[in-house]
């Protein structure tokens, strides 16, 4: 059973053959199980192209390694994407070397529920990466970018604001009808 304090992988990129292929690590321990397999220390933020090697020195592709450091990451954790050519075998033996170092393969959507879990995006914006992803149409793709960007949670966060001003207003109102309240709402004064 995967815990949230397992470093995790996954190939981030759709099956199939292309020329760029990403593997990503997310956890505690992705940069020490990345310096494994590309033999450097990797500052973040900046791209290295380095030779991904499995635990025999094997070398199984040449590409660019990327770290990204806790907290300003997608997941809230360190994470390190090793991005080699886009062909299944290659992926796949990337894959299996950060596993034979220590992380554990990650089941869809594990690292879009970590960035949940650290707080990183809203349960909305966790559903749009869903709906981004299997957009079939430029405008549904629009509408889960904005959703994603956190445009919908913040219509609704301004909404649940709104409400709840109302609803101190029509408590004061009802729990003390003889005073004169003032509501003050994005500077206008309403009296009672």
């Amino acid at each position: 059973m995967l815990n949230e304090s397992s470093t995790i992988a996954a190939i981030s990129t759709a099956q199939g053959i292309g020329g760029i292929g990403v593997v990503r690590l997310s956890g505690k321990d992705a940069l020490k199980i990345a310096k494994k397999i590309c033999n450097i220390d990797l500052t973040p933020r900046k791209a290295y192209t380095c030779s991904f090697k499995d635990k025999k020195n094997t070398t199984l592709d040449q590409g660019i390694a990327i770290h990204f450091s806790s907290p300003a990451s997608f997941t809230g954790e360190d994470i390190v994407e090793l991005q080699g050519h886009g062909g299944n075998v290659v992926l796949n033996l990337i894959l299996n070397a950060c596993i034979s170092h220590g992380a554990e393969l990650a089941p869809p959507g594990e690292f879009t529920k970590r960035a949940f879990l650290n707080n990183k995006i809203d349960l909305s914006q966790a559903e749009s990466v869903a709906d981004l992803i299997n957009a079939s149409t430029e405008a549904a793709a629009k509408s889960a970018v904005n959703s994603l960007r956190g445009v919908f949670s913040n219509k609704i966060n301004s909404l649940l604001k709104n409400l709840i001003e109302l609803r101190v207003f029509v408590e004061a109102c009802l729990d003390f009808p003889e005073e004169d309240i003032n509501f003050i709402n994005e500077g206008n004064v309403n009296k009672k």
